[in-house]
């Protein structure tokens, strides 16, 4: 990247590294997706070939989106959050440059090894025990970075972004290295140190809590700074805010034996995580209305603002997946729900409605300013719009064909004959499903799409502010 755009304060070269990542990833990690999607409803996408499979292209969809995506969009908007909120440069460039350069390893390596099948089996934590020691390198460095910044500021104040940002960091620092402690048999293939319903228990505290802290908690701290500053409004209740903070990172750590029901884990634990998961509605509620409220006169902003508004209906959908999960954390609605494409549904509506989108708006904010433009300045607004539609419609699509697929699969595996006999078989509901698998394919293609056209945007706005540049000089 040219120097000329370089921040005579900041660090912006690691935000821009992170930001143009975050879209090229995401393009990666997506057109996983639609291939595995479309797998599922035309099984000869397989290929006969292992490398292809389902099986083991799954995890390196979930990998890429989950960590490399949206890891790329939290490392580029929390160093510049806690650059421009504590008023002063990041505590180290070299820890900077370090985690970019260590992060990027980390996934490629994951592009490497599951494809190849060299795999753990954790969900969430597929990757082999060479690669978890890098991922804990990386993320502590990560850590010391982002404290490090807080604790030299010039702003006696820390902003409530850094808050959610710091407590997401921790978390996932004591979650990845409590999960993934093994042992290692070759050079990549280890046994966890725990073993049965305890190594469960343990991963499904890692699983929920990556869904609590690094998808949640990290994406509120995007929220908290920039839908104020596209909206042009403060927050609207700061109080909230805080307490919005302080009783998400308390509640949200319970719930993970919410994905444990009707196993052998004791029943005590299943109930506490069902009960924590329904109280875990109000804080979740409280910050979405908290983003909603902020736009208390700017709601005409929307009509003409495709950026603010990726923003607000990524919150709209933080509100229904997070009204959802606790619903679903019920026993007897996760006796109908449980190992459907319900749940399917249900983790798309928060990756890509409330994800994918607040992440999309805060890179089209923050990349223009990146490369020495207004904030927002892409180079065309028109094409903003049109990738807000394609990936509201497609967003919805994925998600109500899944609603419809796993209340449907639901349904079929328990109906019973008058002899107490099974009325469908297993292979008449993948059959009945595979009218949705198609709808979801169509819609994780138009979701795909978008990102295309965003990749073509960026890539104009930067070519644009290059060229201007090289024009002053």
């Amino acid at each position: 990247m040219s120097t000329a755009f370089d921040h005579p304060v900041y660090n912006y070269k690691v935000v821009r590294q992170f930001a143009i990542m975050t879209v090229v990833w995401g393009i990666v990690g997506m057109s996983l997706g639609v291939l595995i999607a479309a797998q599922l409803a035309w099984p000869a996408l397989n290929f006969d070939t292992p490398w292809l499979s389902f099986g083991r292209l799954r995890p390196l969809h979930t990998n890429a989106v989950i960590f490399a995506f949206g890891g790329s969009a939290l490392f580029a908007t929390s160093y510049y959050i806690v650059q421009r909120t504590c008023q002063t440069r990041l505590f180290s460039d070299t820890l900077a440059s370090f985690t970019f350069w260590g992060w990027n390893l980390v996934i490629i390596l994951a592009v490497i090894t599951l494809p190849m099948g060299l795999t753990s089996t954790k969900e969430y934590a597929e990757l082999e025990w060479p690669i978890d020691i890098l991922i804990a390198i990386v993320w502590i460095a990560y850590c010391v970075n982002f404290i490090g910044t807080i604790v030299k500021r010039k702003e006696p104040h820390i902003y409530v972004a850094n808050w959610f940002f710091a407590a997401f960091m921790i978390m996932i620092a004591v979650l990845h290295i409590g999960n993934n402690i093994a042992i290692p048999v070759t050079a990549f293939k280890s046994y966890s140190v725990y073993a049965g319903t305890v190594d469960a228990m343990v991963q499904w505290w890692w699983g929920h809590n990556a869904v609590g802290f690094f998808l949640t908690a990290g994406f509120l701290g995007i929220m908290y700074y920039f839908v104020p500053k596209q909206a042009e409004r403060p927050v609207y209740s700061y109080r909230l805010s805080i307490v919005h903070f302080w009783a998400l990172i308390s509640l949200y750590v319970w719930a993970g034996s919410h994905h444990l029901h009707y196993s052998s884990l004791p029943d005590w634990a299943q109930t506490a995580g069902m009960v924590m998961s329904l109280v875990l509605l109000a804080p979740s509620w409280g910050g979405m209305i908290n983003g909603m409220m902020t736009l208390s006169g700017a709601w005409h902003k929307l009509r003409t603002d495709p950026i603010l508004r990726f923003l607000v209906v990524s919150l709209s959908f933080y509100g229904m997946s997070t009204f959802e999960g606790p619903m679903m954390a019920i026993k007897t609605v996760n006796a109908l729900s449980h190992n459907t494409d319900w749940t399917i549904g249900h983790v798309h509506s928060g990756a890509l409605g409330w994800v994918a989108m607040v992440s999309i708006g805060a890179m089209y904010h923050l990349i223009p300013i990146l490369f020495g433009l207004k904030a927002g300045a892409m180079h065309s607004v028109k094409l903003i719009n049109v990738h807000f539609w394609l990936a509201t419609i497609g967003t919805v699509l994925y998600i109500a064909a899944m609603w419809v697929n796993g209340i449907m699969q639901g349904l079929m595996w328990r109906a019973v004959n008058a002899d107490g006999t099974l009325t469908y078989s297993f292979v008449q509901s993948v059959e009945a499903s595979i009218p949705g698998y198609m709808v979801r394919v169509v819609g994780g293609a138009l979701f795909l799409t978008g990102m295309f056209i965003m990749a073509y945007n960026v890539y104009k706005t930067v070519n644009h502010s290059e060229k201007a540049v090289t024009a002053q000089a």
